[in-house]
């Protein structure tokens, strides 16, 4: 299949976009936030509004405990948490709103043997690329059940360093290609900024759409989707290629621009 050109936020027709939309998904990484950050009050503010007009899903590579840090602890008055659908580990994950709490909808965790093999090909193709530094911030490795990530700076590197240390994705690219060799049954895929990910094979954010529409009773072509990584090797790009009305942005003000427009477009 030939490669899909995403449109950047700023080229995008707001009223075509939003022409019969059912669910607006959002990655959230340099997204919705800065990385393992949360949102700002600018943000907040938009998503929440976005979340009273229609459905809203956030789909990220991070675990569930982030999303709930960076997203849902940061809602106003006016969310509508019904409407919110949060899918962590790259969509590996569901939970909803059950009135009083977030409730699990489903879980694709990996064996315990395909977590073995994670962690020996992460460490092994790190090190014989040199990309496994002596020093780092907090772990290097995490099993989130279902999904293994690979932080190559550490899971509490700051920002900046993480932004500074693969600006053009090349080693987190490379690492994710000897990986992948190693363990075709998996799906691996460069994550942030510096992170490689690897969970169950098609489990994706391609898989995490269609499911999603599935679930609502809309189809892929209804969502829209926004995300920074939208090369071919980055992990929002499936989502694209799934069928969505997908969106490129650089950044969380880009995000919050877009939102506004939304916001408009579907408040008339």
């Amino acid at each position: 299949m030939t490669d899909i050109s995403v449109p950047c936020w700023n080229d995008v027709d707001i009223e075509e976009l939003c022409n019969g939309v059912r669910l607006i998904a959002f990655d959230l990484d340099n997204t919705l936030a800065r990385s393992k950050k949360p949102m700002k009050d600018d943000m907040a503010e938009c998503f929440s509004a976005l979340t009273s007009l229609i459905d809203v899903a956030v789909i990220t590579g991070g675990k569930y405990a982030l999303l709930k840090s960076q997203v849902v602890e940061r809602l106003t008055g006016q969310a509508n948490r019904s409407h919110l659908h949060l899918m962590p580990t790259s969509g590996t994950r569901y939970y909803r709103w059950g009135g009083s709490d977030w409730a699990p909808v489903f879980a694709h965790d990996l064996s315990a043997d395909d977590r073995a093999k994670a962690y020996e090909s992460l460490e092994r193709n790190a090190r014989e690329q040199g990309i496994w530094l002596t020093h780092v911030w907090g772990e290097r490795i995490e099993d989130r059940g279902s999904q293994i990530t690979f932080s190559a700076l550490g899971q509490l590197a700051p920002i900046e360093a993480k932004e500074a240390w693969d600006p053009t994705n090349e080693k987190k690219n490379r690492l994710a290609r000897a990986v992948a060799a190693d363990l075709p049954h998996l799906e691996v895929r460069p994550g942030g900024a510096s992170s490689v990910d690897i969970s169950e094979k098609n489990v994706d954010k391609s898989f995490a759409v269609r499911e999603l529409a599935d679930i609502l009773g809309i189809t892929v072509a209804q969502i829209v989707f926004v995300g920074d990584r939208m090369d071919p090797d980055g992990n929002d790009y499936p989502a694209a290629k799934a069928g969505t009305r997908a969106v490129k942005v650089t950044c969380p003000n880009d995000t919050v621009k877009l939102c506004g427009g939304i916001i408009a477009s579907l408040s008339r």
